[in-house]
């Protein structure tokens, strides 16, 4: 007798409890047959406000002006440019769980994956809005594309990584877009036929291009799966490495430097997976998931986020070295005079303590477990890396190498924080819509990796496999019985 065996026995089920494939889609579809709980629409109101709030920010600063912004002579990037990068950073970790995780074939992106990938596109949408309206005339925003004109030789700079960051973002946009709408087919499918109303049948039945299930239909999700996945894998590492080439390519002191590109692409996987975590054990509450987003899972992405968070630590000590080892007078000052001693030195610390110390909790295997302990370390992680940004952009530009230019201490305006607050609001409004009228765990794939990983599978493995060793055991003993009567008899 021989037992099929899907998956080591070692490793814990992905799929807790006795699930069939009709309670998999009956759970993960739950939430969007039923109205919204009275929850649903407080969060959703909250989020919509501050929306508005962020549009009216945006029309003071488009009506009036840049000078809405408490951006002086020489911090002329403020929190603009910041929470440009720090969106960008949030939106790496989508990509990542999609992308790669599918191309090494790791069954635990399965449970987090389309959430993330949702996340991806919603924080890219919140990120482009900050370069464009820090433009100040943002009508103009058209010069910065290369387009045929009657109006001489006006063509953008492509020397400017101001530039490359309209090509690689809106490259990243695209094709997580494609990659998230992709996987959800099969799901809009399953959704369009359990609906009970016309409207949403209809509806549903268009967002799903009539997917019918078939072989070939199935053949064609894997083959399109698979090229967005190659496409996007090099995206992760070339998208916050441009956005780097923002800093890294310029004179100014704490900028100009090589690390930059890998330092900026591990620290935004570091802050995106933080996210994940945010968003996915609020979700795992307030849905009832616990059977889909296991431990397993948070224990996985908390590895991740300690491995990701070493990684921004020693590019943190690297740079200080560097600045010390290079015995510039201008690197020294930024790095030892302004950065950890100085007036923004309390944000350095903040961000330190965050980024580098805080995640080396994650080695003890109790506290990686814990659920309300990554929580808070999920937006711990998150606050730290927004303060990374804000350190390098607010304490280089705060003394340059003129003293002349040399600024006050610099502190937001409301316009800035309600820019920032609305982009929040776009983020969670956009959230709250996918998680009401699209499945926020892919059941598709879910599925896939029931028969392997769920639990209730696993435990028939053992039986089979405990059955299968008890009849060789018997056959052995047999054998070996019959052996010694044919002995005796001769």
């Amino acid at each position: 007798m021989s037992v099929t065996k899907y998956e080591s026995q070692i490793r814990e089920p992905l799929v807790n409890g006795t699930k069939t494939y009709s309670q998999v889609t009956k759970d993960i579809v739950h939430t969007i047959e039923v109205k919204p709980t009275r929850l649903w629409y407080i969060g959703f109101y909250i989020s919509a406000a501050l929306l508005m709030f962020g549009a009216y920010s945006v029309y003071r600063e488009v009506t009036y002006g840049i000078g809405q912004w408490n951006v002086n002579r020489t911090i002329g990037w403020g929190w603009d440019i910041t929470n440009f990068v720090w969106w960008v950073g949030i939106g790496h970790a989508g990509t990542l769980i999609s992308a790669i995780l599918l191309l090494f074939r790791q069954g635990w992106r399965t449970g987090v994956n389309r959430a993330a990938e949702a996340m991806t596109i919603f924080a890219v949408m919140c990120a482009g809005q900050f370069p464009i309206f820090h433009m100040g005339r943002v009508w103009m925003a058209f010069f910065t594309l290369p387009y045929p004109n009657t109006r001489g030789p006006l063509w953008p700079n492509f020397n400017s990584p101001l530039l490359w960051d309209v090509f690689a973002i809106s490259t990243y946009f695209t094709v997580s877009l494609l990659f998230w709408y992709s996987g959800l087919l099969p799901d809009l499918a399953t959704v369009r036929d359990r609906a009970k109303t016309k409207l949403r049948k209809h509806l549903y039945g268009v967002a799903s291009f009539g997917w019918s299930g078939s072989t070939k239909h199935w053949q064609r999700h894997e083959s399109l799966s698979l090229v967005l996945a190659g496409l996007s894998t090099p995206l992760v590492l070339s998208v916050h490495t441009i956005v780097s080439f923002d800093f890294a390519t310029s004179v100014v002191p704490g900028w100009h430097t090589t690390i930059f590109p890998p330092y900026f692409v591990a620290g935004a996987i570091f802050s995106g997976f933080a996210m994940v975590q945010t968003l996915m054990l609020i979700l795992r509450k307030v849905m009832n998931l616990q059977d889909y987003i296991t431990l397993g899972h948070i224990e996985a992405m908390n590895k991740v986020i300690v491995l990701t968070g070493s990684i921004v630590g020693c590019a943190y000590l690297t740079e200080l070295f560097m600045a010390w080892y290079s015995q510039n007078p201008y690197e020294q000052d930024i790095f030892f005079k302004y950065r950890i001693a100085g007036a923004y030195g309390w944000s350095y610390w903040l961000m330190m303590t965050c980024n580098v110390i805080s995640p080396q909790l994650f080695w003890f295997t109790k506290l990686r477990r814990n659920v309300l302990f990554t929580f808070i370390m999920s937006i711990v992680v998150n606050i730290g890396m927004w303060f990374e940004r804000f350190v390098i952009i607010v304490s280089s530009l705060y003394r340059d190498y003129l003293p002349s230019s040399w600024s006050i201490y610099y502190r937001p305006s409301i316009w800035e924080v309600g820019f920032y607050l609305g982009t929040f609001g776009l983020f969670f409004t956009c959230f709250f819509l996918f998680s009401k009228y699209f499945p926020v765990i892919a059941i598709a794939e879910i599925k896939y990796v029931l028969k392997g990983t769920g639990e209730s599978f696993k435990n028939d493995m053992d039986v089979l496999e405990q059955k299968e060793v008890d009849e060789f055991v018997d056959e052995i003993y047999h054998g070996h019985a019959e052996g010694e009567v044919k002995v005796a008899h001769h």
